[in-house]
Parts: C-alpha cells; structure tokens; sequence
C-alpha cells in the first residue's frame, strides 16, 4: 500500500468534523474521514499554513495539459447543488483535507477514467483570513 501524504487540520475543524462523524451512520465514508483525522498532525487556527486544505478552502486544481478547475470544500449542511462545491463526506473530499498545494491527487474523471490532478493554489482559506467562524 502507497504511503499516504501528511496531512495537517486545525484544532477548530477536527471539532467540527469530530461533532459532524457523531452524528452520521457507519459507513466507509465516515471510516474514511476518521482514518483522515486520526494521522492528522493538529494545529491552532492561528498557526495554521496558508497552503492547507482546510475546511470552507477554496482549492484551484491544475491538470495535465494546464485545465484549471476551482471547488471549495466543505460541510454537507453548506452542500447547495452548486458543482463548485464539496462535500468533506465525500470520498474525494475527505482526501483533500489537510492535503498543501503542489500535492497531487486522484480524481475520479468523465467515463469512470481516474486523473491526476494538482492542487496548484489554496486561494482562499479561512484561516490565514483570520476567519475562525466558517
């Protein structure tokens, strides 16, 4: 098995996240996050590192061939249709979190086809904006 990336979360989204888990059903999804927050290194929100995927970040994703793409992580309740949007239950999602841009990740693409993708930018995470109520 691929050694996994590291991965760094706040203090402030681990709560958050952890009173999100307790009130969801067992699945692999949610077995999937908890892995995800249990090898997290945990910081405050004030030491965070603006290059971290964190909860409400706004991620742009390069491809090869230069496509660029823009989604925003986030809590299900936030979740609107919006297909720039999503979900930290989300398998995709939940391997995002704490993930810093240059890391790479797979993507599951058109046609069933898996594409590797680049966090190219974190441009705008709510954290390093000092916006600690997201």
């Amino acid at each position: 098995m691929a050694q996994l990336p590291p991965i760094t979360i706040s203090t402030l989204d681990l709560a958050r996240l952890e009173a999100l888990l307790d009130k969801q059903p067992d699945s692999e999804t949610v077995r999937r996050l908890e892995d995800e927050l249990e090898r997290a290194q945990v910081v405050t929100p004030e030491n965070m590192p603006g290059n971290i995927v964190t909860m409400n970040s706004v991620i742009r994703f390069s491809m090869a061939g230069g496509d660029t793409f823009t989604k925003t992580l986030c809590f299900p309740r936030d979740i609107d249709g919006s297909k720039d949007k999503i979900s930290v239950l989300a398998p995709i999602g939940s391997a995002l979190l704490g993930l810093e841009a240059g890391q790479s990740i797979e993507w599951p693409g058109p046609n069933g086809k898996t594409l590797t993708v680049t966090i190219a930018e974190v441009e705008y995470q709510p954290e390093r904006a000092g916006d600690f109520q997201s």
